[in-house]
């Protein structure tokens, strides 16, 4: 066989056969599909179910001067300092706990080694790197509990797999008290039970690991009394009650992870928790349901000034959420609740797809610090307590639920308790209501036909100025307007190219106010909306759901690219 010339080509012709080469990749047909002006492009590619969002965390560097937020504003991330730190380095196989563990040929053996040598019950002057080889480090070598380790922003205290995420597995939990700027990075948490837990912690970040639970663990993770707690970019689950459990805990996030397999909700933040940020998580595979806001706790674990709502400030934004037996997404007992820009599927196939009902507030024993918590103006009793703790100015607004046939929630849409009257002496207001200031708008449902009830009952009532039912049908699109995914069986949960999002424009989200806040309770500072679950630009409020449409451009072959490529092929054939 002959070999073929080069085709030699002008400069015109090789820019039109660039654009044949588009043109055949996009198909033929000249049509723009309608929508906004586009700021910024979409991702070449969208994030599979089981990654974290595109973004990813920036490279580490000292936090903004005279910044008080550790959170990188692009990105979202927790930003670590790059401050000079001492190195520990641990192996498991070939260790020695007498070594200096200065080095990878001096390493330690354990884990508990290393952390006993890292100074306890003093702010730390210089940060400590621990460095864990590949392996598997059962318990015996794990630390029974971590305690008194107070680091700062410029000496953390960081626990690291030395070869990336999955080289080092822990077969035993951590249990981690009064510790400050713990890191925890690249590990494996495996084991038949909790895999992390931690009290009276303050700035403590979880990125890039896995967390699971098996069949043993009550909460995978379980924070309480605590502040500045970060979840990044993690793969969490396995838990008979939730995978994330948070308890009194106040500023951080939940940002680019997976959550699921838990049989009670994948994760909450309850107990008074405030300024916590839940963003661009695949939620799945729980049973009660995906997020709550609030839910029910003994008094006395709560903390001043947070004694009154379960929950205050909290944002639920660009998360997926699928699969879940019970509803997606739930307010028990919140205050300045924004649950905007999600995508929920298949959710709700025992009971609703979202709900707002009243939080629950006892006393589990500790008499005493109820007593005191009801005296500087929180709402409880010292008995056992009830389903009584109101929300107020919660909103629920430009998400997309979609259950596609024959999948249908069990019995309605939403689930709104009707007022309710707190035991006396509670100093709860009475009635309390679910739905003072309840606002849902701007959202796509599809959801069992016409035949489904909204299912308000004796919550926004006709006389509700915010959520009565006739409000609602008419500020969202409820089984008018059917929402079509790219492939969400297989964890692609873009709207599909000519899906109905593309012409269904979100609405904007008014910010909130803490006018009416308890006395004392610090405001929150409001959520942004600007980008989607890929970092992708909203233009304007953008569209409904986690992720912005993308609006594809094709164009016909022209009589001159014809003839271009004709004369190319006739080329070829002389040479």
């Amino acid at each position: 066989m002959r070999d073929l010339k080069p085709v030699r080509t002008s400069r015109s012709e090789t820019l039109l056969l660039a654009l044949l080469g588009v043109t055949a990749v996009l198909g033929f047909s000249c049509t723009s599909s309608p929508g906004p002006p586009q700021q910024a492009q979409p991702p070449a590619t969208q994030p599979p179910a089981t990654q974290p969002p595109a973004t990813q965390p920036p490279a580490t560097q000292p936090p903004g001067s005279g910044s008080p937020s550790p959170v990188d504003a692009a990105s979202g991330r927790f930003v670590m300092s790059n401050a000079a730190l001492i190195s520990l380095w641990v192996d498991p196989g070939s260790g020695n706990d007498s070594a200096t563990g200065a080095s990878a040929d001096q390493a330690l053996r354990s884990v508990s080694e290393a952390w006993r040598r890292v100074p306890a019950s003093t702010t730390l002057t210089q940060g400590y790197r621990i460095l864990l080889q590949p392996g598997t480090y059962s318990a015996a070598l794990l630390p029974n509990y971590m305690e008194y380790r107070w680091g700062t922003s410029q000496s953390p205290v960081i626990i690291q797999a030395a070869q990336g995420r999955g080289t080092a597995r822990l077969t035993g939990d951590l249990n981690v008290f009064s510790t400050r700027h713990l890191y925890l990075i690249d590990l494996e948490i495996d084991r038949s039970g909790d895999a992390f837990h931690c009290e009276q912690c303050s700035y403590v970040l979880i990125r890039n690991s896995r967390l699971w639970g098996g069949t043993g663990a009550h909460e995978t993770i379980k924070v309480n009394q605590s502040d500045h707690i970060y979840i990044e970019d993690s793969d969490i689950g396995g838990a008979e009650d939730n995978a994330i459990d948070f308890v009194a805990v106040h500023e951080g996030h939940i940002r680019g992870n997976k959550i699921h397999d838990a049989i009670d909700w994948c994760a909450y933040a309850k107990g008074g928790s405030s300024g916590i940020t839940v963003d661009g998580n695949e939620i799945y595979n729980c049973g009660t349901g995906g997020f709550t806001a609030g839910q029910g706790t003994g008094f006395e674990f709560m903390q001043t000034p947070w004694l009154q709502y379960e929950a205050y400030g909290i944002a639920v934004t660009n998360n997926v959420i699928h699969d879940t037996e019970g509803a997606g997404l739930g307010v028990n007992g919140g205050y300045n609740i924004v649950m905007a820009y999600n995508t929920l599927y298949r959710i709700g196939s025992r009971s609703h797809a979202v709900e707002f009902v009243h939080g629950s507030r006892g006393c589990d024993g500790d008499t005493v610090t109820c007593a005191a918590h009801r005296s500087a103006g929180g709402w409880g009793t010292t008995d056992a307590g009830g389903q009584y703790i109101p929300n107020k100015h919660v909103t629920f607004a430009n998400n997309v639920i979609y259950n596609p046939a024959p999948f249908v929630t069990a019995w309605q849409h939403f689930a709104v308790a009707g007022p309710t009257t707190p035991p006396a002496g509670s100093g709860a207001p009475s009635p309390a209501k679910a739905d003072d200031d309840l606002r849902i708008f701007g959202n796509v449902i599809w959801n069992g036909g016409s035949a489904m009830s909204v299912g308000f009952g004796d919550g926004c009532a006709d006389s509700n100025p915010t959520c009565s039912e006739s409000q609602v049908l008419t500020a969202n699109a409820v089984n008018t307007l059917e929402p079509s995914l790219a492939d969400p069986l297989n964890g692609v949960w873009t709207p599909a190219l000519g899906s109905a999002l593309q012409t269904r424009f979100a609405q904007a989200i008014p910010a909130w106010s803490w006018a009416d806040a308890p006395a004392g309770v610090p405001m929150v500072a409001a959520p942004s909306f600007a980008t989607d679950r890929s970092g992708r630009a909203r233009v304007s409020a953008g569209h409904p759901g986690a992720y912005e449409p993308q609006f594809a451009v094709a164009c016909r072959k022209s009589a001159k690219l014809s003839a271009v490529s004709q004369h190319r092929r006739t080329s070829v054939k002389s040479a």
